[in-house]
């Protein structure tokens, strides 16, 4: 996807986070894909300046996930689920998700469920559109003394033969107003 114009002063641009996943043993189904299996270290995916301005509007109108390693992600299912604040949320990696608990459904701005993970040889990857199954576009405002989104990502299903240290990577096209 490329910079487009869309409304009067308004744009499509990406804004990506990639993280090292550190599982040192197989996904289940419903795990949490993060940078630290330690209790409490793992972090929300953040998604700097998608905002304008603190509390700043727009709309997500697309999502990819790229994963470097290939036949383990082939047919996996992900949802990314997003925040317009850091959520309390399970964010350890290869932990059960708890995403969305009450506490955060004043942060949750919506999920995005893009079809199952593809690979033919590079990366795995999927895309979720306006035109494909994902629940996009998705309208968001920033928290109030914030520019950035958050996210939660999480498998579909088990996955088996990741190697720790894969990177994972979201990229979220955003339309800020």
């Amino acid at each position: 996807m490329t910079m487009q114009m869309t409304a009067k002063g308004s744009s499509v641009i990406p804004i990506s986070e990639t993280k090292a996943l550190t599982a040192s043993g197989n996904y289940a189904a419903e795990d949490v894909l993060s940078e630290s299996e330690t209790n409490g270290v793992g972090t929300a995916w953040t998604f700097a300046n998608c905002g304008r301005v603190a509390g700043g509007k727009g709309r997500i109108v697309g999502a990819k996930v790229f994963c470097e390693t290939t036949a383990a992600w082939a047919n996996v299912p992900l949802t990314i689920y997003v925040f317009n604040a850091t959520p309390t949320s399970e964010l350890d990696d290869n932990a059960v998700n708890t995403a969305v608990i009450h506490a955060d459904v004043s942060k949750h701005i919506g999920t995005i469920a893009p079809p199952a993970m593809n690979d033919l040889g590079g990366d795995s990857e999927t895309i979720a559109t306006p035109s494909t199954y994902g629940n996009l576009a998705i309208e968001y405002q920033c928290a109030a003394a914030d520019t950035a989104l958050y996210a939660i990502l999480v498998t579909g299903a088990a996955v088996t033969g990741e190697t720790a240290g894969d990177d994972m990577t979201i990229v979220l096209w955003v339309e800020r107003y």
